[in-house]
């Protein structure tokens, strides 16, 4: 996981005209870019969290079919 890291300038291209300006990040700018950047950080660790919960599932389902003896589609036939 990699974030980049945040600059205080912005570049704005006009594709009409093929302008190029670059100039300092407003205050507003870099409250937003400071509040999307913390608030990416939260997904991937939510992310992270749900992950490694569902595949904590994953083996302890296992794990009781491996104790039953038999395979996820034969437990399946069972509860059908």
């Amino acid at each position: 996981m990699g974030y980049c890291i945040m600059e205080t300038k912005k570049v704005e291209i006009n594709c009409t005209t093929g302008e190029v300006v670059e100039r300092e990040m407003t205050k507003a700018e870099l409250t937003a870019e400071t509040k999307f950047q913390e608030d990416s950080k939260k997904v991937n660790s939510n992310d992270l969290s749900q992950t490694s919960e569902a595949l904590a599932k994953v083996e302890a389902r296992k794990a009781i079919l491996d104790r039953l003896g038999i395979t996820a589609e034969e437990a399946a036939l069972l509860l059908s």
